[in-house]
């Protein structure tokens, strides 16, 4: 922004009433450039050219959207910025399509519409002029006059002009009414054309159906145009808002009472007035009352449907004759070179043995040796083996270790993304003798019944994780109801096998387990797990940096782009994944071609994370992957998960985050060469023993924790487990005394 002297008799006008407000005024120009722009306010500065004044200035304000080359009209006042100098303050602006070759040229090149980039914008407004978004919209054909648009590219850039207008007009309504521009373009995808009346007819079914929109957003939409705050259709939304909500937080249900309270101190209403909004609710089938607790009908339906099912498969026969395990054990033991350890050796026996059967137990244990000597026994009866994990990380090692094909648990089902489901379910189970499914503690409920639904109820399964790490990101807390129900045979690993013993990662992990102080080997000496200490959240920080990108490439010869892996308890905050990601972005892969979207710069090799189950794409909520390429000319970046390659618009930008660091919850199930954990004391309020296990367990070869000595111990001493509410040990015990879980 210019410090330059005003350019016109307006500006003098400002100088001799400078105080912002006293004289508004109407200015218009063609926008040069977008200094700034934030896609979910709207809140934008930008540089336009006046039309009797040669040098540009600065506009400040909010718009729904905007374009190089638009007609920016804005009623407002200037103002001197005590940094930046004179600035037309808009109350209002308005941005239209140009109407002269020069600015329509600029209006396309500027990445508006998909097809057309610099290049092709020149020629489209050389060959048509000021006649050529009228061409685009009413001639388009004319279009393959032009050299290197065909048929193809015409229908491109024919769909993306009248999707860019529809979505500019729906814009334009919601943002007066507190809408993002990046939440817009997902409404339109959502509803279309008729994205404006569903709107106004019901606001809140934007917190039902587009991600990304919690309730306080639709109620600031609401409230905006005119719902009563005491209406009966916010008492049920805030309702089911509120169980959504504990939901988030890994509960499957609520007690009447606390849903009611909970729901009055969001919305102001009588407790009396919810009361009634509930039973409508529950009438109307979105909600479920089971006895005193409150569900979403998708958990009720799900934890009913797990209890039911599990029950089912004990119940059934086996499909083959029962396996002789006293001979098998020892038969596995001489085929593997190995003797098992006595806890080992139970576990087999019993998974060899029950229909459904539980191993669990910590790093180093045995656990992925027992999974071995289940393939190979049960390989050996020429049964069907079916081995599946939540993740592809998951599945990738469990593939490596036993040497036998290894599955997300959607691709086992055959997820259909044009069909939004999956092709195994009840009427067309999978086919398999045998189940062996790892890492059940990131299973949250809704896809442990989904996996159980495909299930033949002749097949056995084997569950296997580790109880003590941080329960599923979803709602529910499948293992550990499962093993507290007592319903199933369990076996606990708890003494570290030889090969592990040597590990500093695993004898910490195990130490932590047990509120152990950690082992900390001298800084100089070579070992897999170090402790840098540092007490101040900058240093911390620098620390950090300078591990991934120096130190730990130098001396252990790890890529810091693939295989270290940060991780910190928070995503907000100095020392949060955010700001974390900035920092080792800027150190890591500063330069090249890059799209800022919704705050962040999206740059060609950049690691990343897909934040969200999307379907159509088959990628998934704590997908990693990176940027492979990036065309603003197709206003599309494509990321490579592990060889496969995905497209994602501009507009999708939203479901994906850097990667360089994580939070510790979006690290379950993944396992990296070289984790470096932050644990600092402004962390307070998460450090738990689970949270510090499952982060040094992430490390494979190596883990690097950087922080205070304090925080680690709070974290180690704190074990208060947050319990969920769940029913589904109730449900399979069939013990209705057992108290609630707070």
């Amino acid at each position: 922004m210019s410090d330059a002297s005003p350019p016109s008799d307006v500006f003098t006008r400002a100088v001799r009433n400078p105080a912002p407000g006293d004289r508004k005024e109407d200015i218009s120009g063609v926008v040069e450039s977008v200094v700034f722009r934030n896609e979910e306010s709207g809140y934008t500065v930008c540089s336009i050219r006046l039309p009797e004044k040669q040098d540009p200035v600065t506009v400040v304000g909010n718009c729904a959207t905007i374009w190089l080359g638009e007609n920016l009209r804005a009623t407002g006042a200037w103002a001197r910025h005590r940094r930046h100098g004179y600035q037309f303050q808009a109350d209002s602006i308005t941005c239209i399509a140009p109407t002269s070759a020069r600015g329509i040229e600029r209006y396309l090149a500027s990445g508006l519409i998909r097809g057309i980039g610099k290049v092709m914008a020149e020629r489209l407004a050389r060959a048509f002029g000021d006649k050529t978004l009228y061409v685009i919209e009413h001639e388009s054909a004319r279009l393959e006059e032009i050299v290197g648009i065909g048929p193809v590219r015409r229908k491109m850039i024919k769909e993306s002009w009248a999707e860019n207008r529809a979505v500019r007009d729906i814009m334009i309504f919601l943002q007066s009414h507190g809408v993002g521009a990046a939440q817009s373009t997902r409404i339109f995808k959502q509803y279309g054309n008729n994205a404006v009346a569903l709107v106004t007819e019901n606001p809140y079914r934007l917190c039902r159906d587009i991600w990304g929109i919690g309730f306080k957003t639709a109620d600031k939409v609401a409230m905006s145009i005119g719902v009563p705050p005491q209406s009966e259709v916010r008492a049920r939304a805030g309702l089911v808002y509120t169980l959504h909500s504990l939901a988030e937080d890994g509960h499957c249900y609520a007690l009447e009472p606390e849903l009611l309270l909970q729901a009055q101190a969001l919305l102001d209403i009588p407790v009396e007035a919810l009361a009634g909004a509930l039973q409508k609710e529950v009438a109307a089938g979105r909600l479920v009352k089971d006895g005193g607790r409150i569900y979403l009908r998708a958990l009720h339906d799900a934890e009913v449907h797990v209890a039911e099912k599990l029950k089912t498969i004990l119940g059934a026969a086996q499909s083959c004759k029962p396996i002789l395990v006293d001979k098998a054990v020892p038969w596995a033991e001489q085929r593997m070179k190995i003797r098992f350890a006595s806890a080992q050796a139970e576990a087999l026996r019993m998974a060899l043995a029950e229909k459904v059967s539980i191993i669990t137990g910590g790093p180093g244990v045995g656990k992925t040796t027992i999974i071995r000597a289940l393939v190979d026994v049960f390989g050996r009866r020429k049964l069907k083996v079916r081995l599946a994990a939540p993740t592809g990380r998951a599945a990738k090692r469990m593939e490596e270790a036993t040497r036998h094909e290894a599955q997300t648990i959607h691709r086992l089902l055959k997820f259909q993304p044009r069909a939004g489901g999956f092709e195994h379910g009840p009427d067309n189970p999978i086919e398999g003798d045998v189940v062996v499914l790892d890492e059940v503690s990131m299973l949250d409920l809704s896809l442990m019944s989904v996996f159980l639904g495909a299930l033949p109820n002749h097949a056995s399964l084997v569950l296997v994780g580790d109880v003590d790490q941080l329960p599923s990101v979803g709602p529910g807390n499948v293992l550990r109801d499962l093993i507290d129900s007592g319903v199933i045979p369990c076996r606990q690993l708890d003494t570290i096998y030889r090969q592990e013993a040597g590990s500093a990662i695993v004898r910490n992990a195990h130490r932590i387990n047990r509120g152990e102080a950690l082992e900390l080997p001298d800084p100089k000496a070579v070992s897999d797990f170090y402790f840098i200490e540092s007490q101040d959240s900058g240093q911390v920080l620098r620390a950090t940096v300078e591990l991934v990108t120096d130190r730990i490439p130098r001396r252990f010869r790890f890529d810091p782009m693939r295989d270290i892996q940060v991780l910190t308890p928070m995503r907000r905050n100095q020392l949060g994944a955010e700001n974390l990601n900035a920092a080792l972005q800027q150190a890591l892969n500063p330069a090249g071609v890059s799209i800022q979207r919704f705050g962040r710069a999206h740059r060609v090799g950049d690691r990343v994370m897909q934040i969200r189950n999307n379907y159509d794409k088959a990628v998934f909520n704590g997908d990693i992957g990176h940027i492979a390429s990036l065309s603003e000319e197709e206003q599309q970046i494509v990321v490579d998960f592990d060889g496969r390659k995905v497209p994602y618009n501009f507009d999708e930008l939203d479901e994906l985050m850097h990667a360089y660091a994580c939070t510790i919850h979006k690290a379950q199930g993944c396992e990296y060469p070289a984790v470096v954990v932050l644990m600092a004391t402004q962390h307070f309020k998460l450090l738990q023993r689970n949270l510090l296990y499952t982060a040094i367990t992430r490390g494979k070869k190596l883990v690097c924790l950087v922080g205070s000595r304090k925080a680690v111990w709070l974290a180690i001493r704190n074990n208060r487990i947050l319990l969920r509410r769940t029913g589904l040990r109730q449900r399979l015990s069939g013990r209705d005394e057992l108290p609630d879980r707070p």
